[in-house]
């Protein structure tokens, strides 16, 4: 129910919406503003006559709306604050990096920063980080802003090899993640429409997906068929070196690569990648194994720390 704060012959304010009816007659009176329950002067509709209550309904809906996508516009700009952040991902059920980064902008639905391992487009992460209590959906008491986020974008910045950055976009899901990454964290999606004006929706990424309208960064990666030498080192849980060989790749990308192996490696395993002609190792992490049909058994591996330098690459496949 509306709450009606002041009557008089020029003005009826409504103190639950912060909105003002001025029917003064004429043009509206400069003179005098009043102002709302909060303190501040709020939306004015002005009218040439004292209304009847219909008619002030019909006109506050509409302003009411106009109000309320302001707001949302207003939330979904991004601000550049330099935030201190925490951003953990977990790799697996068993394995969780996390670093210690500068937030660069952030609305109330997504934040932009900076990290020195890449992160897979459509792969979740927690970001914990003192954000203003005007851009949180929940935890508004709180020092600390607990939010996850899906990874819409991760681009390398600089052609610096040895301290490689990453910019990172994602898009706030909400204070918990869905049961289904719970269960396997390495899962990918995309989100959907906030039809209720709230935090993103997740759907489960398409293993297709069109991604013809998208900017090149947006895409996944391209993979390239030809072969790349490489050394394989299998790691135990302590990063020990349990077994090595030199092979070739089937199929490389930026983020991962199907390699030829006599391994015995089952999913989830971590591996060593070493290319002496790029001079880079690089730790990757077993996504899925298959037997070809010509009887060899192929590796799919998800580069973790960093990605594969494909300078060279590109050109080679274009002959």
């Amino acid at each position: 129910m509306l709450n009606i704060k002041k009557q008089c012959k020029k003005f009826w304010i409504f103190s639950s919406l912060d909105v003002i009816f001025d029917f003064t007659g004429g043009e509206p009176d400069s003179q005098s503003t009043p102002r709302c329950i909060s303190g501040r002067s709020g939306p004015r509709i002005h009218l040439d006559s004292r209304p009847s209550f219909p008619e002030i309904f019909a006109r506050l809906t509409v302003k009411m709306s106009q109000v309320e996508v302001e707001k949302d516009q207003r939330r979904i700009q991004r601000y550049s604050l330099a935030l201190p952040a925490r951003v953990e991902v977990k790799v697996d059920e068993k394995f969780t990096w996390n670093e210690v980064t500068r937030i660069e902008d952030v609305s109330a639905f997504g934040a932009g920063f900076t990290l020195t391992r890449p992160v897979k487009r459509g792969r979740l992460l927690s970001l914990s980080a003192p954000l203003p209590r005007q851009l949180r959906c929940f935890d508004f008491l709180d020092p600390q802003y607990k939010v996850w986020g899906l990874v819409r974008r991760c681009i390398p910045l600089g052609h610096n090899p040895v301290a490689q950055k990453y910019g990172v976009g994602v898009a706030f899901i909400g204070k918990t993640p869905p049961q289904s990454y719970l269960e396997n964290p390495s899962k990918l999606y995309e989100i959907s429409t906030r039809d209720d004006g709230g935090l993103w929706m997740l759907i489960d990424a398409p293993s297709n997906p069109d991604e013809n309208d998208l900017p090149g960064y947006l895409r996944r990666h391209t993979r390239f068929s030809i072969p790349e030498s490489l050394l394989l080192e299998v790691l135990d849980e302590n990063g020990d070196v349990v077994a090595s060989e030199v092979t070739v790749t089937e199929n490389i990308s930026l983020g991962g690569a199907a390699v030829f192996t006599s391994f015995k490696a089952e999913t989830g395993s971590f591996l060593r990648v070493t290319s002496d002609r790029h001079n880079i190792t690089i730790i990757a992490i077993v996504r899925g194994r298959r037997l070809g049909p010509d009887g060899v058994v192929r590796l799919h591996i998800e580069f973790v720390d960093r990605m594969f330098p494909l300078e060279g690459i590109e050109a080679e496949s274009a002959y």
